[in-house]
């Protein structure tokens, strides 16, 4: 009996540089050293309580604040995520600056370190509310190339040199810190998973060509604020509660996990949509997930693995950002039922919200 050989991240990335015979590898040693950050991460989530990482940031005199530039309290684990994904990557010559959720302002690059053509936007620890009850959680990664005139120059860069639409990506990832530790990666060739080896401390090569389903009869969205969807959205769900007397046939089942890194690997593994629409919950937010660290290295990933990622109303990957902290809505996964969402934006019919599940209610009606 034969055992199939596995490659390794290293490996595997060697292979994708030779389809660029003039590559420096410079590109490839950024993914690796974003692995490593991504290793680390999984190392403290792993230990949890026994390593004192799980809750609020206290009084540690490292800790100057723990609240984010999003206004949302940070966990330990937040901090010492960003600190790994910062550190692991700054002193490699590959990064002209980096900018996470983490973070108010653009990273530099310090003088001391060489300095590269790339830039790094990431979200350290997605889903870290749910840290403390041991629910799946992960980072989201995607690599930008720096505007040229600060490959030439080597000066700071500014917010403005990050604000590049989703198309420009030249890779996008997520780490998966579950019941095994995964990274999920497209270097644009496809989308491959790698499962991280405890004996060896090596990413392996174990789903190398992923593949979103085109139909699905699952969806994940966040129904105790069904109140304020717009009315295409509502008329979705509610097509999909009812089930196969409704208008789709078939029945469907709702999942929702709050981690958005996990509900995309559920998608990826067998398929399913994701909806974090825009609402009127709080009319000065066009949306919850943020465009440069989350929608967009996702929307990527989707893409590459034949799905489709949208704001409701246009391809989330030709979004041409204005902030470095912008939110967005977003609808991603199996490509049929994100185009259906997509044309009821576009054909917006008269809608009465008359499902039982989410309709006003009293024990005094007659």
């Amino acid at each position: 009996m034969t055992t199939r050989r596995r490659f390794t991240l290293t490996q595997y990335l060697i292979e994708q540089r030779r389809r660029y015979p003039g590559a420096s590898g410079d590109f490839n040693a950024l993914l690796l050293d974003v692995a490593l950050a991504c290793k680390a991460i999984a190392r403290s989530v792993a230990f949890g309580e026994l390593g004192g990482v799980l809750g609020n940031p206290g009084a540690e005199p490292e800790v100057s604040t723990s609240v984010n530039v999003q206004g949302e309290v940070q966990k330990k684990l937040d901090v010492i995520s960003n600190e790994y994904f910062t550190q692991m990557t700054e002193w490699g010559g590959h990064l002209a600056g980096m900018a996470s959720e983490e973070m108010d302002h653009p990273y530099q690059i310090p003088e001391t370190q060489q300095r590269g053509k790339y830039l790094l936007v990431f979200d350290p620890l997605d889903g870290s509310s749910n840290i403390d009850v041991n629910v799946t959680v992960g980072s989201i990664f995607s690599i930008l190339r720096a505007p040229q005139d600060v490959i030439d120059s080597g000066r700071d860069v500014v917010e403005a040199d990050f604000l590049q639409p989703g198309t420009q990506q030249m890779a996008a990832g997520y780490a998966l810190y579950g019941p095994t530790t995964m990274l999920v990666l497209t270097v644009g060739n496809g989308v491959a998973g790698f499962t991280l080896d405890p004996n060896l401390g090596q990413f392996m090569l174990t789903h190398p060509n992923l593949k979103v389903p085109e139909d699905t009869q699952e969806f994940a969205i966040n129904a105790s604020n069904a109140r304020f969807w717009e009315a295409p959205v509502k008329r979705y769900v509610d097509e999909c509660l009812a089930g196969k007397t409704g208008p789709r046939g078939k029945d469907f089942n709702m999942r929702w996990i709050a981690s958005m890194v996990a509900e995309a690997h559920r998608i990826l593994m067998r398929g399913g949509v994701f909806m974090y629409p825009r609402d009127t919950k709080d009319t000065s937010k066009p949306g919850r997930l943020r465009l440069l660290y989350e929608a967009n290295p996702i929307a990527m990933i989707m893409e590459q693995a034949g799905g489709r990622a949208s704001t409701g109303r246009e391809p989330m990957l030709t979004v041409q950002p204005t902030a470095l902290h912008q939110r967005i809505g977003l609808v991603f996964g199996s490509k049929h039922e994100v185009e259906r969402i997509e044309r009821y934006h576009r054909e917006p019919v008269a809608y009465k919200d008359d499902n039982p599940l989410f309709a006003e209610r009293s024990l005094f009606l007659a």
